[in-house]
């Protein structure tokens, strides 16, 4: 898909560039999202640079990821896709600063990508370098959200393990708090790789000469230092109540292994004495006695109670 802004407009047009493509002089921002080769290669010759590879993209040396080349400015960042799903990740997206224009190239859907299009055509973006700080500010926005979102759900999981819930309910838990974990570790990560580029970002020419730009970059990078900052507080947050789940666990299972443990002991007398009885001996004078086997009771049961009395006063029940 290839998504063209233009100035002045109110809406993206949706291009299929082939041979001889060129794109004219209001464009501002050209959105390549899972591009086929033959428009790579299209837009590639109308402006005169070799777009990464999507295993380009990927790579984490910084020199295949920020770098400048025949006048243009490529930046590459891992963002974070699917925050709300089951299984969220990052994808790579190579911002590109080239002729007076913007190319992003993505290969997935970003919620950020969408809320910046709607409010740049608000805005009436009319430079690149504009355009690229405003979706950088979405994105760290988005990050932002996220973070806060996933933060509320860490406090609902804190509540529900300090009340002490009962064993079959820390599953749930234990699987938010996962989530929690995971989302956190990717939003930091995307954070980390933003401020990279935040820091390259001020090299191109687009940028390092309008002074609204610097200063807007400046904020970018004071915002992703400080969202850093929380998620590892965050990240750091969930490791203790992931370990507090699983220590409340051990405690609930220390709790039912005792139980049958002392149940196991105060039954060992009694069986011992109902074992002695039990014999098939001649000689067992007991087994003729009238009072025989009320004796036997009797014994059972003091031999099963003097154990309990033994494990209350150790303070063990």
């Amino acid at each position: 898909m290839h998504n063209v802004l233009r100035r002045g407009q109110s809406a993206f047009q949706v291009e299929t560039p082939g041979p001889g493509w060129r794109p004219d002089a209001e464009v501002v921002w050209i959105d390549l999202l899972r591009p086929t080769r033959e428009e790579e290669l299209a837009v590639e010759a109308a402006l005169g640079v070799d777009l990464p590879t999507r295993e380009e993209m990927a790579a984490l040396e910084p020199s295949s990821r920020l770098y400048q080349e025949g006048g243009a400015t490529f930046m590459t960042a891992t963002l974070l896709a699917r925050s709300h799903e089951n299984k969220p990740f990052g994808t790579p997206v190579t911002f590109v600063l080239v002729k007076g224009l913007m190319v992003t190239l993505r290969y997935e859907e970003l919620r950020a990508f969408t809320v910046f299009s709607a409010r740049a055509l608000e805005e009436e973006k009319t430079s690149a370098s504009e355009t690229l700080l405003g979706l950088l500010d979405a994105v760290v926005e988005r990050l932002a959200q996220v973070l806060d979102d996933t933060g509320r759900n860490v406090e609902d999981a804190s509540t529900a393990i300090f009340d002490r819930p009962r064993a079959g309910n820390f599953r749930p838990l234990m699987t938010s708090l996962a989530q929690a974990q995971s989302v956190t570790a990717l939003a930091r990560a995307s954070l980390v790789s933003v401020g990279r580029l935040l820091s390259f970002a001020a090299l191109a020419p687009e940028i390092a000469d309008q002074h609204a730009c610097r200063a807007h970059l400046k904020t970018l990078q004071r915002d992703t230092q400080s969202l850093t900052e929380h998620s590892s507080h965050q990240s750091a947050h969930v490791a203790f109540l992931l370990d507090a789940a699983l220590g409340l666990i051990n405690i609930e299972q220390n709790g039912i292994i005792k139980f049958f443990s002392v149940v196991a002991v105060v039954f060992m007398p009694p069986t011992l004495v109902a074992s002695i009885y039990g014999m098939n001996f001649d000689v067992m004078p007991e087994l003729h006695w009238v009072f025989g086997y009320p004796m036997a009771l009797v014994a059972m049961v003091v031999a099963g109670i003097l154990p309990v009395l033994w494990f209350k006063r150790r303070g063990w029940l």
